[in-house]
């Protein structure tokens, strides 16, 4: 923990992951919430398969989710959003003629049902 998965549409070609996940972790590493920097796992999926709403337009997406550990504050959870969605903001690829949706959702785990160990 924390765990955060950023999934972006196949449609915004030469996304710049490499330099995105540095620049995440830094962020993230950087914020009082995460603890031990060996505790982040940030990762990119990429939907090759997609559709956004129903009509026939240039659209892609980009959607962030963070998963902690329960027990943050709602004060908390909106610092780490806003700061994902800074990062995903400056660093999205922006295709002429071509909607992008950036999202970011903030996802409590069980405490109590997590299970972690470091081999």
């Amino acid at each position: 923990m924390p765990h955060l998965t950023i999934e972006y549409s196949a449609n915004l070609p030469h996304y710049p992951e490499a330099d995105t996940l540095t620049a995440l972790n830094g962020a993230l590493c950087a914020h009082p919430q995460v603890q031990d920097e060996a505790d982040l796992k940030t990762r990119f999926i990429v939907a090759d398969s997609f559709e956004i709403g129903i009509a026939p337009a240039n659209r892609a997406f980009v959607h962030a989710q963070l998963r902690l550990l329960a027990g943050r504050t709602a004060e908390a959870k909106k610092e780490l959003s806003d700061l994902i969605a800074a990062v995903l903001r400056e660093r999205t690829p922006r295709p002429q003629g071509v909607m992008v949706q950036l999202s970011v959702e903030i996802v409590d785990m069980d405490r109590g049902s997590y299970a972690k160990e470091r081999l």
